[in-house]
């Protein structure tokens, strides 16, 4: 069983059986450590604290660098790892990537057309508010 440091026994077994479910062996796995880079100071710049995991057999590649300890960040990458072939296994969208495509449907540019549509039905509406309101004196 492998060990992942401040990750408890428990935590480490239902990975452990996720993985085996999924059909992953640790010799199926490519593992690299490298230095992480961004946002950390000089210690996540000095250590070799990123995991970059590689599933051969799909070609999955995870890059883990959320924690400054390399055992959680190995942890953390195996729990991607399985949640990515989970995601490629069902075929259907994942919740991040129904996210991201909602986004892009969201900043897609609208059409002439369309935006005449939206033009007009806010017109419209105005039109019905202006009416509801009370007449002043002065007009």
């Amino acid at each position: 069983m492998l060990q992942f440091g401040a990750i408890s026994t428990d935590k480490a077994q239902a990975l452990q059986e996720r993985m085996a479910r999924l059909g992953i062996r640790e010799a199926d796995l490519e593992e690299r450590f490298v230095k992480g880079s961004g946002a950390g100071g000089q210690k996540v710049n000095k250590t070799s604290s990123c995991v970059w995991l590689r599933h051969k057999p799909s070609g999955l590649e995870v890059k883990c660098q959320w924690e400054r300890s390399q055992a959680l960040n190995r942890f953390l990458a195996r729990r991607e790892l399985c949640d990515q072939l989970e995601a490629k296994q069902r075929g259907a969208l994942s919740s991040k990537q129904q996210a991201m495509e909602k986004i892009r449907r969201q900043k897609r540019r609208r059409s002439r057309r369309q935006r005449a549509n939206v033009l007009a039905d806010k017109r419209q509406h105005s039109e019905k508010k202006a009416a509801r309101r009370v007449p002043h004196f002065n007009d």
